[in-house]
């Protein structure tokens, strides 16, 4: 079977066993703050283990794209050095939610492997739970009774806690799991060691395929584990595996879902694949990593420098790092790779193909950035080993800046020190790598206690649509620590409050009972459950409570979310129907919106748009609201998907005027665009490849924007005393100011240039050099042409020049070509004499500049320069 007809045949099987067959959750992870990517197939279904919301599909099948590259789950630097760790990897699974358990998770399992994809029964393993004293649990007695209906007791075997009990993470759903491995060693292989003595043994060839686990428990933040109300089955199996077992080869990427793009990797390379170790690495890692950061930037995540689009931007400079040092890339290529995994993978994943164009100026762009980078850190580099001839170890600080500042990875900097005969000081480096870990640690640390529970029946329901206020009791709190500050989270039974989501921000407010009044200083959103965000303890948590939204940051922001919607309407009919949203943000000050567009709006345009909007806002359209309307219907009525959003089977969709904005959409909206009042477009920028952004006000903030705008040209016509051409006057000003300063300039040259034969002749003689010291009264500029003319004057010739400007001081240090030969370093001699000035600088060995805070340490750095000129 090739790679398409593996997928089908999964789901396939599993429609057959009455489960509902369900798309792939998005890859990144929007509203769960103890995940950033998915990692596994269960993620989505976590609210339903949990039971946080309804099971609407007892039986459910998928594929799920997952990505693992932090935390428990992370197997980053063993992606492409071995054949089967991958950062992104497909995860057929399927659920059961309180309906089968056990028996029929293994019996069907057994039937796909050997009926459906034939693969011999000698050759299949199966491991179950041995049990754990620790957490007062019996071996998986029943599991093991199954087993032995198909296989023979020394194919089944015993594995321990970490091997064969699955847990998301240091909290939430797990349970005992039973593991299928599968031996595709050759028959030799097979009789000199019994597979059995190589499972869990990361052996290449002796893998784990499958895993049923068998959800009965929640891990809580003390370590014990609380009895599920109902069990459930969670399988989770490795594509790219199955895929290297069922095409009979040794490696996933020897598989078809890998070889076309390392055949084209290659052919970019002009190199063959399986000739050379580290060009194969290189090639292996260049594969994974583009279907990771393609499939991350499909599901709404570009490359950034923080949070989940650092991590992806983190995985392309792998890849890239590994192609710039192994195969010569050194302009950017990846980019051309994404047609082939489109076509690859297009059919089973929609949004690779709608978002190809957006994937690939991303990369690209990334690329460009990033080889400019990786290129100014060599040029460091070389001057490090130029102002160092005499050692041979790269310290460890420096090595760890290289990472730290032009992402440069410790391998890459020790080949390049090889290659000059140096060594790296890996203690010093590992320090600096250690510190920063835990600088990010403790800014990152939130102590979250465990929930205490007072009402575990009730299920928090959000009335906020039609009420600002509501009467409350508390379903259960706790106490978060972070570095910052001390919270307390609770939730409701029932809440008026918004939670952060979609791109609106959460909902502020107060709770009130007949002894205490709490500020909601925010809103999330965890697993699908409104989470309120409070400054003090409820001092009795078991009173009734009066929530009331700040109604006049909700009308705020309610009037920029609808204005954001007439907005996105405006933008597709003015630039065209390529425009696409890409991220939002809209609180009760402003409005911001990303979208797909390749040039920067001009003015007309942007006019254009606000004259479409506010249009809108005067003829008072009124909201209509559509609730569970079914996806399939609300498509069909025109209706606009917001980008890398995940919707259910039945959606909210929000109408103003269906001919002209119909979008999917569970935020709070205006009754009418009136209540918006006026809508102000304040800057448009680009913040990625193909992707613009348009920030923008609206009612009272919006006639304030305007209002400061009018008084401030009223100022300047002031100015100009000139009432009509005001515009005229200022460019005018402007031309005038060029032109004048093109003058100066001139004069400022020439001024610094008569004074270089006046501080040649009084140059004082230190040996054979010409050694000149002065302060000048020039700007920075200035003085390195001044500098810049004295080294040329002579032979040998040492020129340092302080200057103070704006209450700071600067140094410049020159030298001659002929003192460049004999060693000297204009770098190193400022670093030293910058000292004398509370300051620090570096530059080239014939020259370097440095800046200080304390003028009166002047002559003492021209000292300092003499005294290393003696020495």
């Amino acid at each position: 079977m090739n790679s398409s007809e593996i997928r089908r045949s999964f789901l396939d099987f599993f429609s057959s066993k009455q489960h509902k067959i369900v798309p792939s959750a998005p890859m990144v992870i929007k509203d769960d703050p103890t995940l950033m990517f998915t990692n596994a197939g269960m993620n989505q279904f976590k609210d339903m283990f949990l039971g946080n919301v309804p099971v609407k599909h007892h039986r459910v099948a998928d594929t799920q794209k997952c990505l693992r590259v932090s935390g428990k789950h992370n197997d980053l630097e063993e992606v492409g050095h071995d054949t089967y760790h991958h950062t992104m990897f497909e995860m057929l699974g399927n659920w059961s939610f309180g309906d089968y358990f056990k028996k029929e998770a293994i019996e069907w399992a057994w039937e796909l492997f050997t009926t459906i994809y034939k693969i011999p029964k000698e050759d299949l393993y199966a491991s179950v739970f041995q049990g754990d004293e620790s957490d007062g649990l019996p071996p998986d007695e029943e599991s093991y009774q199954y087993w032995k209906a198909h296989l023979p007791e020394e194919q089944i075997l015993w594995g321990s806690k970490k091997d064969n009990f699955w847990e998301m993470g240091d909290t939430g759903p797990c349970g005992p799991c039973s593991e299928i491995h599968v031996d595709i060693r050759t028959a030799e292989e097979k009789r000199k060691v019994p597979g059995k003595e190589l499972v869990n043994m990361d052996h290449p060839e002796v893998i784990e395929v499958w895993n049923l686990v068998f959800i009965e428990f929640n891990r809580l933040k003390d370590n014990s584990l609380k009895q599920l109300s109902a069990r459930h089955v969670d399988t989770g199996m490795g594509f790219e595996r199955l895929a290297m077992v069922l095409q009979n080869v040794r490696s996933n990427y020897d598989t078809d879902i890998f070889t076309p793009i390392i055949s084209k990797i290659a052919g970019m390379a002009g190199v063959a694949y399986k000739k050379d170790k580290d060009k194969d690495i290189a090639m292996r890692v260049i594969a994974d990593h583009l279907r990771a950061v393609s499939f991350s930037i499909a599901d709404g995540q570009l490359p950034s420098n923080t949070g989940a689009g650092y991590v992806i931007r983190r995985i392309l400079r792998r890849a890239l790092r590994y192609g710039f040092t192994f195969l010569s890339f050194e302009e950017p290529v990846i980019y051309k790779l994404v047609p082939v995994l489109v076509k690859q993978m297009g059919d089973a994943f929609p949004e690779l193909v709608s978002q190809q164009e957006l994937i690939e100026n991303a990369i690209r762009e990334e690329e460009t950035a990033f080889l400019r980078t990786l290129s100014q850190g060599i040029k460091r580099f070389d001057q490090y080993l130029q102002a160092h001839p005499d050692k041979k170890e790269i310290d460890g600080h420096f090595a760890f800046e290289l990472f730290d500042t032009f992402g440069f990875p410790i391998d890459l900097t020790q080949l390049m020190a090889r290659e000059k005969g140096y060594t790296v000081d890996m203690e010093g480096y590992q320090k600096g790598l250690a510190e920063q870990k835990e600088r990010s640690r403790e800014a990152a640390a939130v102590e979250a206690g465990d929930w205490i529970v007072l009402d575990d029946e009730t299920k928090s329901e959000f009335v906020g649509y039609d009420y600002l206020e509501a009467e409350a009791r508390i379903l259960k709190y706790r106490k978060v620590i972070s570095k910052k500050k001390t919270v307390f989270e609770i939730i409701l039974d029932q809440t008026p409050f918004y939670a952060e989501s979609g791109g609106q921000v959460g909902d502020r407010g107060v709770i009130q009972s007949e002894i205490q009044t709490l500020q909601v200083i925010d809103t999330k959103k965890e697993n699908n459950i409104h989470v309120h965000i409070l400054a003090e303890e409820p001092a009795d948590p078991s009173a009734l409570y009066h929530a009331r939204v700040d109604s006049a940051l909700r009308l705020r922001t309610v009037n920029n979310h609808s204005a954001t919607h007439l907005m996105h309407a405006a933008l597709r009919r003015v630039l065209g129907t390529h425009v696409e949203q890409r991220g939002s943000l809209v609180d009760p000050d402003r409005l911001r919106f990303d979208f797909s567009h390749f040039g920067k709006m001009t003015d007309e345009e942007i006019r254009k748009v606000e004259d479409i909007v506010n249009q809108k806002i005067r003829d008072n359209i009124p909201r209509d609201t559509k609730m569970e309307v079914p996806m399939a219907e609300a498509l069909e009525m025109g209706a606009m998907a917001l980008f890398g959003e995940k919707y259910g089977e039945r959606v909210r969709v929000i109408t103003f005027d269906p001919d002209y904005s119909v979008e999917l959409c569970g935020g709070t909206h205006v009754e009418a665009t009136g209540q918006i009042g006026l809508f102000k477009i304040t800057g448009e920028s680009a913040i990625a490849a193909g992707v613009r952004r348009v920030e923008a006000v609206t009612g009272k903030l919006a006639e304030e924007f305007v209002n400061e705008q009018l008084t401030e040209l009223n100022g300047i016509r002031e100015q100009y005393k000139n009432n009509k051409n005001v515009l005229q006057a200022v460019i005018h000003t402007l031309e005038e100011n060029k032109r004048l300063e093109k003058i100066l300039e001139k004069l400022r040259k020439e001024k610094a240039l008569q004074i270089s034969d006046t501080l040649f002749q009084q140059a004082d003689r230190v040996g054979d050099i010409q050694f000149i010291a002065q302060e000048v009264d020039l700007d920075i500029n200035q003085a390195k042409d001044l500098s810049y003319k004295l080294r040329q004057m002579g032979e040998q010739v040492f020129v340092i020049l302080g200057l103070e400007s704006n209450g700071k001081v600067n140094l410049v240090v020159s030298l001659s070509d002929e003192l460049v030969k004999k060693g000297y370093h204009a770098g190193n001699i400022i670093r030293e004499a910058a000292k004398k000035i509370q300051g620090g600088g570096g530059g080239q060995p014939h020259m370097a500049t440095a800046g200080g805070k304390d003028i009166k340490g002047l002559s003492d750095a021209f000292d300092t320069a003499r005294e290393m000129l003696k020495a």
